[in-house]
């Protein structure tokens, strides 16, 4: 077990390495989240004017913005393992004596964590969309942004262990990414939403993350609490647990 731990901590901290080197590509990813915020909120608010939006159109989509942080980074953290296998890095774990599991766990753990970080940053800007949050409302924010991010990072991991370019997990990743974000209520809410609207948004977990995020930070939600931490527990053990078992069919 100690063996298993140290090989999870040190995957975990090569992530971390490698994402402190990159300060361009942070800054970048967080210009997207940013320019939905400010631009799409600021522009949308002014023309939306809907009661079950008590604390304005750019506060309701806050919490929605920070699940397009988490899910965005943590996707594309996936790519690593391209890049890995790339450079032969991958091979060398792949041989050595510790499980599959373990190697899943210290990537996903490291993908969640660069997630945390860039969605604790939009967090952080919650007083100029009018939000002014508690030090208790941040504590526990945090856990159920590490299940989105701990979820999407074993989806993405499991993506990328069968693409063989990064080329060609980008474009995939394209066509997921943003599709999620729009089908997760994170832009308006799903009560009067049309039929077909509402039966893809409940099938997408991202949708009960930000439901949970929106009941702590604005403390109103569609779905009831419980259940929405249920899904993101079981959509985070899911993906890790079938990310494990492609890796552990790979030779």
């Amino acid at each position: 077990m100690n063996k298993e731990i140290k090989a999870i901590y040190t995957i975990w901290l090569r992530e971390m390495t490698k994402f402190s080197r990159e300060r361009v590509s942070i800054a970048s990813s967080l210009v997207t989240p940013v320019l939905w915020l400010f631009v799409f909120g600021g522009g949308m608010g002014i023309n939306v004017r809907m009661g079950i939006m008590g604390n304005g159109y750019s506060a309701f989509i806050f919490p929605g913005i920070i699940g397009m942080t988490l899910l965005m980074t943590s996707i594309r953290s996936g790519i690593s393992i391209i890049w890995d296998r790339d450079f032969g890095f991958l091979k060398e774990i792949m041989v050595a004596p510790i499980s599959r599991i373990s190697i899943v766990l210290g990537k996903a753990l490291g993908g969640a964590t660069t997630a945390i970080i860039e969605g604790v940053f939009i967090l952080l800007l919650a007083f100029i969309v009018g939000i002014h949050l508690s030090i208790i409302q941040i504590i526990l924010v945090i856990p159920v942004m590490f299940l989105i991010s701990l979820g999407y990072n074993g989806f993405g991991l499991a993506f990328a262990s069968s693409i063989q370019s990064s080329e060609g997990f980008q474009g995939i990743m394209g066509f997921i990414i943003m599709p999620t974000f729009f089908f997760s209520g994170a832009l308006w809410p799903l009560t009067n939403a049309p039929g077909w609207l509402k039966t893809i948004s409940y099938c997408n977990p991202l949708t009960y993350g930000v439901d949970v995020m929106r009941h702590i930070i604005l403390g109103e939600g569609q779905f009831l609490l419980p259940a929405d931490i249920l899904v993101i527990i079981c959509f985070a053990t899911g993906t890790l647990i079938l990310t494990s078992h492609f890796f552990s069919i790979k030779k």
